[in-house]
């Protein structure tokens, strides 16, 4: 919504130590926050994504919630769950992330890349579900037979 607070930080430079995944600053799609639960430690979100964004979402992987980096803590079908430390919330705009507001997600930029040197042209083409199968992996020399 225009107007809305948003998370900026400085963007990478040559020299810059890398410390966490690459963002490019793009939105691949919005997601929706479903649930918020708070223990002593630390906020926890579960936020859900488009179906095919699900996909390059993985457990311990990274993906970028509103311009910010953070690492996906558990993965459920197009869910995944985010654990929020105190610094995070007070440094982000997430600590007024309530269930039901919407959110920009950027997908790990690798987990892209590799689709698309496994699948190649088949990357760019809608599929129901995942094109990576034991035979599509077999084909092309990843699986001994």
């Amino acid at each position: 919504k225009s107007g809305s607070p948003v998370n900026l930080e400085k963007a990478l430079t040559p020299t810059t130590r890398l410390g966490g995944h690459l963002v490019s600053g793009h939105v691949d799609g919005v997601g929706e926050v479903v649930a918020r639960t708070e223990n002593a430690r630390a906020v926890e979100f579960r936020i859900r994504a488009p179906k095919d964004l699900a996909k390059y979402i993985a457990h311990k992987g990274s993906i970028t919630v509103d311009g910010t980096s953070l690492t996906v803590n558990a993965v459920d079908g197009a869910e995944f769950l985010l654990t929020i430390i105190p610094h995070t919330l007070s440094e982000t705009i997430m600590a007024s992330y309530q269930p039901g507001r919407r959110v920009n997600l950027e997908v790990d930029l690798l987990a892209r890349y590799l689709e698309r040197l496994l699948l190649g042209d088949k990357a760019a083409e809608p599929t129901a579900g995942s094109t990576i199968t034991e035979s599509f992996l077999a084909q092309n020399g990843y699986l001994k037979s």
